[in-house]
């Protein structure tokens, strides 16, 4: 007998919730929906600003990957993929997620399955959602490197996991961020403000 999907929307926004609660809940349209320590946020769905630097930034990846074919299984978007965290009982759905390996268990794929690359573009009222609960949370999951794109501060901030813990780089245009995990790969922040301006 299946369970009947809790129907949540707005006014839900700081309700209380599981892990498990959550996962059987159906949001009401036009709204995004994460669990962050058992919290429900509501968020509306990103203006053209924020869909421009999420665009301006998968494309330099996309780029990469035709260019480098095998380095990257897959690069995922917030309605494509989520990461969960039982201890936390949080949900996330992060504006991007590279994955350069395929998951090894479909049966609890968003539990196992850890993106390497994590992007969050920094929107008005995201920012304690990513630069502080996020950098928490990603840390814990596993990732290796999570970027910031924050185009008000006109700056990239990378977070690179060392020794259980996150080592800071702060890049500003015209600078470019060169990684480790994507070889001959540079990616251009000031491209992604620039998108960002052109949207305004």
């Amino acid at each position: 007998m299946s369970k009947t999907a809790t129907s949540i929307g707005p006014s839900d926004n700081g309700r209380r919730m599981s892990l498990a609660e959550f996962d059987q809940t159906e949001g009401q349209e036009g709204y995004l929906y994460e669990l962050g320590r058992g919290v429900v946020t509501v968020v509306d769905v990103p203006n053209r600003r924020h869909l421009a630097q999420v665009d301006a930034a998968r494309l330099q990846i996309d780029a990469y990957r035709l260019g480098h074919p095998g380095k990257i299984y897959s690069v995922a978007g917030g309605s494509d993929c989520k990461i969960l965290l039982a201890d936390l009982q949080t949900e996330r759905h992060p504006d991007l997620a590279v994955y350069m390996t395929a998951p090894s268990d479909e049966a609890d794929l968003w539990r196992k399955w850890i993106p390497e690359i994590v992007i969050e573009v920094v929107s008005p009222g995201s920012e304690d959602r990513d630069y502080t609960q996020k950098r928490e949370e990603y840390l814990a999951f596993g990732v290796t490197e999570y970027w910031i794109l924050d185009a008000d501060r006109g700056e990239l901030l990378v977070l690179r996991r060392s020794r259980g813990q996150w080592r800071e780089e702060i890049i500003r245009p015209p600078n470019e961020h060169r990684t480790k995990l994507l070889p001959g790969f540079h990616f251009d922040c000031g491209d992604v403000f620039r998108a960002a301006d052109a949207a305004r």
